[in-house]
């Protein structure tokens, strides 16, 4: 990784994102989290002030290490323990069945391979634990969506891979997970940016896993499919 990835996008991200305004949402999603969380995209530790008093611990997973010295004054104010356990949220190296929950907080978006990372995540969530996640995606007017599917190529070179276009409820389904409950809408900001999905989404029973792996798509393979909806051409998704 370089320079920018590093040293700069890092701080850029803890300032956009943990903002009083983000920081309603984050509350809204974390609530009825439990015991021992998995965090992908941990980064500087926006939900620690937002997580409820019942979670104990969290394991926190992110590629950018700078985030840890950025989250240095709400790790030490904070309650919880969090253990550092690795870099990528394709790759989680816990146990099966060791957590009980996932907080997902603007991090989906911008795993390359979401599929793989909430495998990943239901393979460590205990039976009966959910994903509570808010992200930034696919808005559902047809024309915004046009607009997210044409800057996605520039976001994703500036912004650390990040997508605005990713249906996230989709994927959540796609990887095995229930959705309880799902919301769907414009938060403040350019509207291609600030279109939110944010609920909780549970494990399916046991004999519906295999099923619902063998109709997994990849993220691309969905994202361009709905564009040729909308344009008649697929996109150059890079």
């Amino acid at each position: 990784m370089g320079f920018y990835t590093q040293q700069v996008l890092p701080r850029l991200v803890d300032k956009a994102c943990a903002t009083e305004s983000v920081g309603k949402w984050r509350a809204k999603v974390l609530a009825g989290l439990v015991g021992v969380v998995v965090e992908p995209g941990f980064g500087s530790g926006s939900n620690l002030p937002y997580f409820p008093p019942e979670v104990t611990k969290v394991y926190a997973i992110d590629p950018a290490t700078l985030g840890r010295k950025l989250a240095g004054d709400r790790l030490e104010a904070s309650a919880i323990e969090v253990e550092f356990v690795g870099l990528d949220g394709q790759q989680i190296p816990l146990d099966d069945n060791s957590c009980d929950g996932a907080a997902l907080t603007f991090t989906l978006c911008t795993i390359p391979d979401p599929d793989v990372a909430l495998a990943e995540l239901r393979r460590v969530i205990k039976p009966g634990g959910a994903v509570h996640f808010v992200e930034h995606g696919l808005a559902d007017d047809p024309s915004m969506q046009k607009w997210q599917f044409r800057i996605d190529p520039v976001q994703k070179r500036l912004f650390g891979g990040c997508h605005v276009s990713r249906d996230h409820g989709s994927l959540l389904t796609d990887a095995g997970f229930e959705i309880d409950w799902i919301e769907r809408e414009y938060a403040s900001g350019p509207k291609a940016w600030s279109f939110y999905h944010l609920g909780r989404a549970a494990e399916l029973a046991a004999t519906a896993k295999s099923a619902v792996r063998g109709s997994q798509r990849s993220s691309d393979e969905r994202s361009a499919g709905i564009l040729v909806d909308q344009l008649g051409e697929p996109c150059g998704i890079v």
